[in-house]
């Protein structure tokens, strides 16, 4: 299956309000995204918070990731009708990885499940 790479250029900027607003429709706290965000790419708050203000695209934001986290490969499920475990391109996994998360947020999932703890 070919990648759409339109993606990796979008800003992350531009991807991360949604991704706070799904979760916010739910009753969950930009701060859950936030620690979610932060959980997957080792990117502390403050770091998070200077990429999306450079809005860096989300090609840069992961490459610049500090470290993803060696539990996501434990995400696993559907997004957009593509199980998460079976994308082969390793960019459009790690942004599949963090729309699973967040769409575990705004299901009402627990911090500790989602987190893979």
């Amino acid at each position: 299956m070919a990648v759409n790479t339109r993606i990796f250029k979008t800003a992350f900027s531009k991807v991360y309000p949604m991704y706070v607003q799904k979760a916010g429709k739910k009753g969950r706290a930009k701060e859950e995204v936030d620690a979610v965000i932060c959980w997957l790419t080792g990117y502390d708050e403050r770091d998070l918070h200077v990429q999306i203000e450079k809005e860096v695209d989300i090609e840069t934001f992961f490459a610049e990731a500090p470290q993803i986290n060696q539990n996501a490969r434990k995400i696993t499920g559907v997004v957009c009708g593509v199980r998460v475990e079976n994308i082969e391109d390793p960019l459009m996994q790690k942004i599949r990885w963090l729309d699973k998360l967040v769409d575990e947020l705004a299901k009402g999932k627990p911090m500790e499940k989602i987190l893979r703890s």
